[in-house]
């Protein structure tokens, strides 16, 4: 079932229940009033009666005949009964049809009060009455035929309301709900046309700030941040091929030429050495594509432990004495708080020391062995590592562009590389829920800054 129906039918299901609530309401206290007014017309009738009865030799008869002719109207199939109650023997009579027994003592027992009571939609009312020693019970009846045609009309006039006014809300209902999902179907519409191959598709966005708006504009962001994911995703395959292929094509050409015609044991030593070279690339590039993809994980797979900064940085700085013996890598610890909890990051620590590891060799390739800072510090709850070079440096206009996989900048064609270390590191920082921040300038250097936040105590 569409929502545009459940809607309709949820607000139809609630006014009818308001409906049925106050048609009730209503036809309770109508019955209830329509009720008590009649009982109390019974009420004057009998009290009158007993009056007329008893006492027209003192008032005159004329008199009260005209009274009721004037004041008091007939009830539908009024009857009056006069029953004598002798107290010795208890006995009542004559008895009137219909009526228990109970009513009787009921009636003797009020004391001259009015008693009601109802038989087969006849009402009764009766009062103990005193004359010349003598007690009597004065009885009226009647039918309440203007309240049971007032009931009947009015609950025929709220069951045709109810079904009328349930029709026209479901009505009113489905049209509302339907023009209110209406930019929701035309949204509908419009995405199912966008498909992987028109991804450059966008939904139009209204004036105004409603929940439409809002989904439309939730919608274009998602297909920015999709159509970015196909067009790495496409490079990435592209450039990975043509990288993996290099190393392939000289090792294959290598060994095909070495295989033609006999050669001397030299010259097999230099086919042999070059396709070493080309086959530890090869790995190297095998080894960093895995990292690179590895490292799009969620994290949830990787095994975290308290890392300290302190200690990273200083085993970053280890490994680099091995791989470049001649390094100028400085490192320089800022003030670290006297809090030892502040340096420890939750994360993996071999992830941690392959990005900042990748960076510093990155800064010591590219600016040739000149003098590299590699700086710590701690900013309140934010761990800071800095790597500073005094390299070749980045151009403007392609800093936008240095995290896309094997992309390389204009000025890198003498330097050896895949352009995977610095995408590679960034996506381990962001695992890690941090921030790699790069400024550079054109034959000066390069700062790049890690940002992680530390544990808290």
């Amino acid at each position: 079932m569409k929502i545009q129906t459940q809607t309709a039918l949820l607000f139809t299901v609630l006014t009818a229940l308001l409906i049925l609530f106050i048609s009730f309401t209503t036809y309770y206290f109508v019955s209830r009033f329509a009720s008590n007014d009649f009982l109390k017309r019974l009420e004057l009738r009998v009290r009158v009666a007993a009056k007329l009865r008893f006492e027209q030799n003192k008032v005159s008869t004329v008199t009260y005949h005209e009274l009721r002719r004037q004041y008091l109207e007939v009830l539908p199939k009024e009857q009056e009964y006069l029953l004598t109650w002798d107290s010795v023997s208890n006995t009542i009579e004559p008895k009137v049809p219909n009526l228990p027994q109970s009513f009787y003592w009921n009636v003797i027992e009020a004391g001259g009060n009015t008693v009601y009571i109802e038989k087969g939609k006849v009402h009764y009312a009766g009062i103990l009455y005193h004359d010349d020693g003598k007690k009597y019970l004065v009885i009226k009846s009647a039918v309440n035929d203007y309240a049971n045609r007032l009931l009947g009309t009015l609950l025929r006039a709220k069951i045709a309301t109810f079904i009328v006014g349930v029709l026209l809300v479901f009505t009113v209902g489905i049209f509302f709900s339907r023009k209110t999902f209406q930019p929701v179907r035309q949204l509908i519409s419009k995405v199912q046309d966008i498909s992987a191959h028109n991804l450059h598709l966008r939904l139009e966005l209204k004036k105004g700030k409603d929940e439409m708006t809002e989904l439309a504009h939730t919608f274009n962001t998602m297909l920015d941040r999709l159509q970015t994911a196909f067009e790495t995703q496409n490079n990435f395959v592209s450039n990975a091929s043509h990288e993996l292929r290099t190393p392939l094509t000289t090792i294959m050409g290598e060994a095909d030429i070495a295989l033609k015609k006999a050669r001397t044991n030299e010259e097999y030593r230099q086919s042999l050495q070059v396709i070493l070279n080309e086959a530890g690339k090869l790995d190297h590039l095998t080894s960093s594509l895995l990292a690179l993809a590895q490292s799009g994980f969620d994290g949830k797979k990787q095994r975290r432990t308290l890392v300290r900064a302190d200690e990273l940085v200083c085993e970053v700085k280890q490994a680099i004495d091995e791989l470049h013996p001649d390094n100028r890598v400085q490192l320089h610890f800022g003030e670290l708080p006297p809090n030892e909890q502040q340096l420890l990051v939750e994360g993996n620590y071999h992830l941690l020391k392959l990005a900042v590891t990748n960076i510093v060799v990155n800064a010591c390739k590219y600016s040739n062995d000149r003098p590299v800072q590699l700086t710590l510090y701690v900013v309140k709850d934010k761990i800071k590592i800095g790597i500073v070079d005094e390299g070749i440096g980045i151009p403007a206009s392609e800093l936008k562009y240095v995290f896309e996989p094997f992309y390389r900048a204009s000025n890198t064609d003498r330097f050896e590389g895949h352009g995977v270390g610095l995408p590679l590191a960034r996506n381990i920082i962001r695992l890690h829920n941090g921030e790699l921040l790069i400024s550079s300038q054109e034959g000066k250097g390069t700062n790049v800054e890690i940002v992680l936040r530390s544990q808290p105590s």
